[in-house]
């Protein structure tokens, strides 16, 4: 299994938007729509695994093609197809399942002028097949003051999800991880807000910067952040405390252990918040 959740190749035939993977966050078979082929993002964190020195040869979304792209892949996954192709023949059984369409991709997916169209056309597709699989949205939350945004989230389904990131409970730290020219307040606003209309999935990776790991007053300044959520008012349905599992563009961000993630992960119960720990 760790070489399938370490595979996660953003590619799929000769297919330039949607691809498949077995994902450990997901627990199955997750279908990947990127919406930012030409690499665009607000962030530029340290452990992506996107490499953009390397120009992409994909500069804008053709959606009709990504509509049959991403209609192949559920006729895939329904038939059960998608079990003899390598490397998803060696998925357990357990794991043997659709479970999400996945907005993620090679940047910020809120970023893309027809997000909120995209998000329509993947739920029409899993209703006209019958299919039982969620929409999940993976998001640095720097987007969602922006009325378009934020409209197409609070449309998406009860059983659909925001996957939004919050990797830092101090500018500094944030600044070093996620380097962006966004500040921090706006991330936390931006939670904030749209955590007291819809519930959020927290996703935070932690990792070590140059063998360092993260420091204590770090991790206790970013449960602090939490708490101040859950105090004004944000529903969170659970934390992802996660590490790098692929290769990342800088060397020097590394992997924490299982044991450290499950020390993170206490911080969060110790709020009275549910943590997953993907190692």
């Amino acid at each position: 299994m760790t070489e399938l959740y370490r595979s996660h190749p953003r590619t799929w035939r000769e297919f330039r938007y949607c691809y498949p993977v077995v994902s450990r966050r997901s627990r199955g078979l997750s279908l990947g729509v990127n919406l930012n082929p030409d690499q665009a993002c607000n962030f530029d964190c340290v452990y992506c695994s996107v490499d953009r020195r390397v120009p992409s040869a994909v500069r804008e979304v053709d959606e009709a093609a990504l509509e049959r792209e991403l209609d192949a892949l559920l006729e895939l996954a329904a038939s059960g197809a998608i079990w003899s192709e390598d490397p998803f023949d060696r998925t357990p059984e357990a794991l043997r399942r659709l479970n999400d369409i996945a907005f993620s991709g090679d940047g910020e997916p809120t970023s893309y002028a027809g997000f909120a169209g995209m998000l329509a056309l993947a739920t029409r597709l899993v209703a006209t097949r019958g299919l039982d699989a969620r929409i999940v949205v993976i998001t640095n939350a720097t987007l969602f003051q922006k009325a378009t945004v934020r409209d197409a989230l609070l449309g998406l389904r009860p059983q659909d999800e925001v996957w939004a990131k919050l990797d830092a409970g101090s500018e500094e730290w944030y600044r070093a991880v996620d380097r962006s020219d966004v500040p921090l307040s706006r991330v936390l606003g931006n939670l904030r807000d749209l955590g007291r209309r819809r519930p959020l999935v927290i996703q935070s990776l932690w990792c070590r910067l140059h063998a360092e790991a993260p420091p204590a007053h770090e991790l206790d300044a970013w449960a602090g952040r939490l708490r101040w959520l859950l105090d004004e008012g944000a529903r969170i349905d659970r934390v992802q405390v996660y590490t790098t599992a692929r290769a990342t563009t800088e060397a020097w961000a590394t992997a924490l252990t299982a044991g450290e993630l499950e020390g993170i992960a206490e911080r969060v119960r110790g709020l009275g918040l549910a943590a997953e720990v993907h190692a």
